[in-house]
């Protein structure tokens, strides 16, 4: 049954989300914890749903590699399909021998075409190895440009390279609780400036006896800060004004609370504004925890030292 008892009925609600209120309609978590949409789209035709630019942009460095390996083999394999098609004798210069010998000759000289490299051992004497040879060349020249453009493109794209901790907390904070969490820029001589930050919740509340999603902003003790070199800890107090003041664990599964969390910087580096989104559902909020400090003095006492790999260590309380 969902909560609706312990909600002071007098808070704000934020109904600006964008995200829906009816349960029938949504499932699972709405932001993903790497700030990507917990979202599927149907009703279109792939083919318009799909953007090959962006996604590569957004694809893990892995990914990326592959595919360009992926579709540089594939590319040359259906280039060499078609000089193997019109005739080896369209190609002088290949090694003489079985089938596979010269499969694997053309498909070198594919490589070779399709890149510009051009060595010169093999070369096109037909009309129609000429053909295919200068339709790989400007498919090579037009592949070299959309490639170095992805690169540069994932490479100038302005990134917050911060990383968040796994939980949320609830901690002792003044003469009460208070939810937290926190995070911190993980690249050497990277720092953000003129941050803000908003945290907003969703919970699952009763309304007219139909379970429905409420969202509400949650008052942080700070929700700016000039600069951020070292990490930062989110804290939202729970009190009177709070929609979590006399929750307790199974209240927060009850309702199925999510925390949607978004930040936005200014990044030197890039000389432009930065975002990140991520989110807590009910089961990443610990109870009765606290946070353990990752920051120490150097062996010098002239530096101060960020633990990174403390970032998700808390005690209990």
């Amino acid at each position: 049954m969902a909560i609706h008892k312990k909600i002071n009925p007098f808070l704000k609600q934020n109904n600006d989300t964008g995200f829906a209120t009816n349960t029938n309609t949504t499932g699972g978590r709405f932001i993903n914890k790497d700030g990507s949409y917990n979202l599927v789209k149907e009703g279109m035709p792939f083919i318009k749903r799909f953007s090959l630019f962006q996604d590569m942009l957004n694809l893990p460095v892995w990914k990326f590699i592959t595919v360009i390996f992926i579709f540089y083999i594939a590319i040359n394999i259906v280039f060499t399909f078609f000089y193997l098609l019109i005739g080896p004798q369209q190609l002088e210069g290949l090694i003489t021998g079985s089938y596979w010998k010269i499969a694997r000759e053309i498909f070198y000289f594919s490589t070779q075409t399709f890149t510009t490299v051009g060595y010169g051992h093999v070369n096109p004497a037909g009309d129609a190895a000429n053909i295919v040879s200068a339709i790989e060349s400007l498919t090579g020249f037009l592949s070299l440009a959309i490639v170095t453009g992805l690169i540069y493109g994932r490479f100038s794209k302005p990134r917050s390279y911060l990383v968040f901790s796994d939980h949320a907390l609830i901690s002792p904070y003044k003469d009460g609780k208070g939810l937290m969490f926190r995070f911190a820029a993980f690249k050497d001589k990277h720092a953000l400036s003129d941050l803000e930050i908003r945290v907003t919740t969703g919970l699952l509340l009763l309304e007219k006896e139909t379970p429905v999603y409420k969202y509400f902003s949650l008052t942080l003790e700070r929700s700016k800060v000039e600069s951020m070199p070292m990490s930062w800890t989110v804290v939202h107090p729970i009190d009177e004004n709070s929609p979590f003041n006399g929750f307790t664990e199974e209240d927060m599964k009850t309702a199925d609370v999510e925390l949607y969390v978004m930040l936005r910087g200014f990044d030197d580096v890039f000389s432009n504004f930065v975002q990140q989104r991520t989110s807590y559902t009910f089961n990443e909020i610990l109870f009765n925890r606290k946070f353990i400090p990752m920051f120490r003095e150097s062996d010098d006492g002239q530096t101060t030292i960020l633990e990174l790999h403390k970032l998700n260590l808390h005690k209990e309380v």
